[in-house]
């Protein structure tokens, strides 16, 4: 008999486990063979603080400290640079408002990124305080806090059923069967089928795809130092990471719960997109992957117990901020479920519980 089971071993399963398991005794349940392994290990790894709607930036203002704190080292600065083309002027004032975003001149926008294309830009807006996230180091610390406060993690473990009897949760698993008081789920793109699978009606959480490339820079080009730029309308972005550059075509295609991969086409089009920014080659894929990022039918986050099943805890829809806003997620999440005081404010909270549907 254990107090919880969580479902799900990625950021929002390990990130709830490690603040849970100093109150309360804890067993975490993963499918796979690996931690980690679906999108929370296919992240593109940043933290810009107004980046999604205006819940999910109160989630990444509440968890800026304890990501920045120097003894972890979580963040590393980046910055972050918008350019747009002629006709997209609209489109480009909109979204550096939303991004909190200065204009800045051409002159400037080349020297943050000397290989620019002087040619095909119009507008350039930038903010330096926007961070490359250590999401290998950041998902450790959970785990390792999580272990050492007498946290269980079982890997290769898969969720068949789970019923409530005797105001117990009896879950029938591939590695066998465990009583517990509560269940969390904090399954990503697979929320839905968990709930399911417990007889709780679902949300109507859905996935999305999202592609990435790992390109070689350019020949004779050092692009450590380039910030994350950003393409208007959320169309594509590209962003160093060691040593080559990952570009996305910032595609959404809505699918079903699946282990991800990129298609060569929609790489391409980011590629492209890329490209037409740039005054030097990128041509040589190193590799590729994509993640499945999980959006409420609302777009925020869904953290707290179910609206019929008090027992059952959600924590899911992360939809691609999992890990900008994993410190105060999981801080809401193990407040709600101790019964503490939660220190995000009540508007903010409502748009954030199960309830609201």
């Amino acid at each position: 008999m254990t107090d919880v089971v969580i479902i799900g071993g990625g950021i929002a399963g390990m990130s709830a486990c490690a603040q849970l398991a100093p109150y309360v005794k804890v067993v975490l349940l993963e499918a796979e063979p690996e931690l980690c392994y679906h999108s929370s290990g296919r992240s593109a790894a940043t933290y810009i603080e107004d980046y999604g709607n205006q819940v999910t930036k109160a989630l990444n203002k509440a968890s800026l400290t304890f990501l920045k704190a120097e003894s972890q080292g979580f963040l590393k600065k980046r910055g972050l640079l918008l350019l747009g083309k002629k006709g997209q002027e609209a489109q480009f004032q909109t979204d550096s408002e939303d991004l909190g975003l200065e204009c800045i001149s051409i002159d400037e926008a080349f020297k943050l990124v000397p290989a620019l294309n002087r040619e095909s830009i119009t507008r350039q807006a930038y903010r330096p305080d926007v961070y490359d996230i250590d999401t290998n180091k950041l998902y450790e610390y959970y785990r390792k806090s999580a272990l050492e406060h007498g946290a269980q993690i079982r890997k290769k473990t898969k969720l068949k059923t789970a019923y409530l009897k005797n105001k117990k949760w009896e879950i029938e698993s591939s590695d066998g069967d465990i009583s517990a008081s509560a269940l969390i789920n904090a399954a990503g793109a697979w929320a839905d089928q968990v709930a399911e699978f417990c007889g709780v009606s679902k949300l109507n959480i859905k996935p999305y795809k999202r592609s990435i490339a790992r390109m070689q820079a350019p020949a004779g080009i050092n692009v450590q130092n380039w910030p994350m730029i950003d393409g208007v309308g959320e169309t594509w972005y590209a962003k160093p990471d060691a040593g080559n550059l990952i570009i996305s075509p910032a595609d959404k295609k809505l699918v079903e719960p699946h282990d991800a991969w990129a298609d060569d086409e929609t790489l391409a089009a980011g590629v492209e997109s890329f490209q037409g920014i740039i005054n030097a080659p990128v041509d040589r894929m190193v590799s590729n992957w994509a993640g499945l990022r999980s959006f409420a039918p609302d777009g925020n986050l869904v953290i707290g117990p179910d609206r019929t099943n008090p027992s059952f805890f959600w924590f899911a829809g992360q939809g691609g901020y999992g890990f900008q806003t994993t410190a105060a997620a999981s801080q809401l999440l193990c407040d709600l479920f101790i019964g503490r005081k939660v220190s995000i404010e009540d508007e903010t909270l409502q748009a954030l519980l199960p309830g609201r549907f």
